[in-house]
């Protein structure tokens, strides 16, 4: 479903601040894969993320999504292909719109737009089985202002946003993150559910290597801009935080983990 073949970016290059965010990447991704993606600060993964979604031009290399070239594609034609959820539980929603107005806005994406504006009854009732999915309430609430809502509801918001058109591929760029932790696992519990019932090829980029043993059916870690350690099956199953970081240190070359690892 993914390819990413020999991708390399380099942020401020020529300068004294060049930096290598991408060095020669090779990735490849099956449908219905949920990889979830590790690393230290500076290791790439955002910026592995932000070039699939066409956020930035990469320097070099071929993305390829479903097989169709989408080096060149702008971001906002692969959104008809990707569904995304960011870090920042403001992102991906407008707070001053109506929950059942920023799920007709995800419904809606990529068709033409036209002079009328109303959500149908059919589509009502969509968004509201949708909603009811999620067990938080949000169904009976659908006139509220999403402004108005906590950061975990709201980004169990955007996760349904962003797969209500079941997307090829779904982006979750640390959307836990900001949560506390009790919001984090039911934010993943979703995500989860979610991938599964949807069967959804996903990337979950994530610092908590706990979440990214337990979640998914392979893992990945990165280190300057590349994978040093893709593991799947049953490998992935009985690993520990410890069988990782000695995997980590042995591919990279550095005995030193990270300390964002290993929290």
């Amino acid at each position: 479903m993914v390819r990413l073949e020999d991708i390399s970016k380099t942020f401020n290059a020529g300068t004294i601040n060049a930096k290598i965010a991408l060095n020669h990447l090779n990735l490849q991704l099956n449908e219905g894969d949920f990889v979830t993606v590790i690393g230290g600060n500076g290791a790439g993964k955002s910026t592995m993320l932000n070039a699939l979604a066409g956020t930035f031009p990469v320097d070099s290399g071929k993305i390829i999504i479903d097989e169709q070239d989408v080096t060149s594609m702008p971001d906002f034609k692969r959104a008809t292909v990707l569904g995304r959820v960011f870090q920042d539980p403001m992102m991906g929603t407008n707070p001053k719109m109506m929950i059942e107005e920023n799920l007709a806005l995800a419904a809606r994406r990529g068709q033409k737009r036209g002079l009328k504006w109303s959500i149908s009854n059919d589509e009502r009732e969509q968004y509201y089985e949708a909603l009811k999915g999620l067990n938080l309430g949000l169904e009976d609430r659908m006139k509220t202002k999403v402004g108005l809502l906590s950061g975990g509801q709201r980004q169990a918001l955007t996760l349904l946003m962003a797969t209500i058109k079941k997307p090829k591929v779904l982006l979750l760029d640390e959307h836990t993150a900001a949560l506390d932790p009790k919001t984090a696992e039911k934010v993943l519990f979703m995500s989860d559910k979610v991938v599964s019932e949807n069967h959804l090829t996903t990337m979950m980029v994530t610092h908590n290597m706990r979440d990214a043993i337990a979640h998914g059916n392979r893992l990945i870690m990165m280190d300057a801009g590349r994978v040093v350690v893709d593991i799947s099956g049953e490998d992935k199953k009985h690993l520990t935080v410890t069988d990782l970081l000695e995997l980590f240190s042995k591919a990279s070359g550095n005995t030193e983990a990270n300390d964002k690892m290993l929290l």
